[in-house]
């Protein structure tokens, strides 16, 4: 493995406990919000001039919550279990009084006049808002290649992406910047960072998480390094809020119920999908790594039985044409000046839709119904889905998308995006590593509104799994 962040380091330190165990000690008094934003200020100091995964880093504003927070815990009143917990929440998910670029240099930069659903959901709850983190231009890229922010890099392996459109989000996990981190989803934007940082993600049910502005498959969630600490968040983030006209009515759903035993995966019936019918190959590492996994489902008594592709690659094109006329328009309404500044890759992508006819655009855009309705019926007879979450390991960190080529931008997203259309819960959970060691992602897709379902068979897996490799942290 090339230059990493780093290797191996003392479990005990402060940034890596997680969110359960930092509320469990603030309960007992064992710990202060303090002392734990602190350590983990000083981890984001010693890593980010080589990740470059956070923007609008405000350490005295961190500490400030987390002193406020500390005299909550010692009144006795505190807010819940996030109460001082820190947490970085992704640059599109509006902060109030923070510009939102968007990812890209385009944009004229004007304070937010309120905070996104997500990012209220988090304040509200106390949890110590260390730092925004990075994406890429207009979130349309699965790496960390902008032209506003910094380059976000890996830090299992400093020379690949962490993925993307969620980029600082999950290099941010991997490397520690506290326990919680929310990023958002509309084609595999957790998932994939999720996948080639090797932390855990979950992609909800359309409309469980509110978010504003609400869009066709576009969802938020919680990016952490394990089920405990995301089901933990989805307490909060599932909270209603009106101004999400696509989101969920509000259910009662019991989310610390999702600590279940392996025995719980006996009798499921488990859908193995190797290969999604269109866009890149899968590498055979990613391949075996899944295989491996879809054994020990069926050791732990799950029912695994193959599954034959049900997307073409005539959908994946019809998304992709369809959102490449969405970002045409976006940009022809910009000044010449701003359109410059755009990506050139985002640029051509986007630029190659002028041609497109009235029709082609309409049956590029039929595809995201004939993918939603080829997806619920793949997924029908099974309880859960499992796949690759990607089909190749992550890219160079200086490359846009793994084929590098923007009129082949989608070929990686082939697994991850029919569940954004089928509006269906999916997860990814490191499932192994490559020969260099970068983790590889397993997909746990269930059926639609099963989100705590798809969290519990997550938890069962992280318990039958192998030992997890040291994470990737500073000296």
């Amino acid at each position: 493995m090339s230059a990493d962040v780093s290797s191996s380091s003392s479990s005990s330190s402060l940034n890596e406990l997680s969110a359960q165990e930092l509320s469990a000690a603030y309960r007992d008094r064992r710990l202060s919000p303090v002392e734990v934003t602190q350590a983990v200020i000083a981890q984001i100091e010693r890593c980010e001039p080589r990740l470059q995964a956070t923007w609008l880093f405000r350490p005295e504003a961190a500490l400030e919550q987390a002193r406020a927070s500390e005299a909550r815990w010692q009144r006795g009143d505190a807010l819940g279990p996030l109460d001082g917990v820190p947490a970085t929440i992704k640059e599109n998910i509006a902060t109030r009084g923070d510009p939102m670029p968007a990812g890209t240099a385009a944009v004229d930069l004007k304070p937010a006049a309120a905070d996104a659903p997500p990012a209220a959901r988090l304040k509200e709850a106390g949890a110590v808002i260390v730092s925004k983190t990075t994406m890429p231009d207009y979130g349309m890229l699965s790496s960390g290649l902008s032209s506003f922010h910094t380059l976000a890099r890996n830090p299992w392996d400093l020379s690949r992406t962490p993925g993307g459109s969620s980029a600082g989000a999950g290099a941010a996990a991997a490397a520690g910047y506290g326990p919680l981190h929310i990023g958002t989803d509309i084609g595999g934007s957790l998932r994939l960072p999720a996948s080639w940082c090797g932390i855990f993600t979950l992609k909800p049910s359309l409309g469980r998480i509110p978010i504003d502005p609400p869009y066709m498959g576009r969802a938020a969630g919680p990016m952490t390094r394990s089920v405990g600490d995301a089901a933990l968040m989805m307490q909060v983030l599932s909270k209603p809020d009106a101004r999400d006209s696509m989101s969920l009515p509000p259910q009662d759903i019991d989310w610390e119920s999702f600590d279940v035993s392996p025995d719980h995966l006996r009798g499921l019936r488990i859908g193995l999908l190797l290969d999604a019918g269109c866009g890149l190959a899968v590498e055979p590492e990613i391949q075996a790594a899944v295989e491996h996994a879809a054994r020990l489902f069926e050791k732990a008594g799950a029912i695994v039985e193959p599954m034959q592709p049900f997307m073409s690659q005539a959908m994946l094109d019809g998304m992709d044409h369809l959102w490449r006329m969405r970002s045409l328009v976006d940009m022809k309404a910009l000044r010449p000046d701003q359109r410059a500044k755009v990506l050139p890759y985002i640029r051509e992508w986007a630029e190659s839709a002028a041609e497109f006819s009235g029709e082609h655009v309409f049956r590029g855009f039929s595809q995201f119904h004939a993918t939603r309705v080829a997806t619920v019926q793949a997924c029908a007879r099974f309880d859960y889905v499992i796949s690759p979450v990607s089909p190749n390991m992550p890219a160079a960190a200086e490359a846009p998308s793994p084929t590098n080529d923007p009129l082949r931008p989608l070929e990686h997203i082939g697994f991850t995006v029919p569940f954004n259309m089928s509006e269906q819960p999916a997860s990814s959970v490191n499932c192994g590593y490559s020969a260099s060691g970068l983790p590889i992602g397993l997909q746990i897709a269930g059926q639609r509104f099963d989100d705590l379902g798809v969290l519990r068979v997550s938890r069962a897996f992280e318990q039958i799994r192998e030992p997890q490799r040291p994470w990737p942290v500073a000296p």
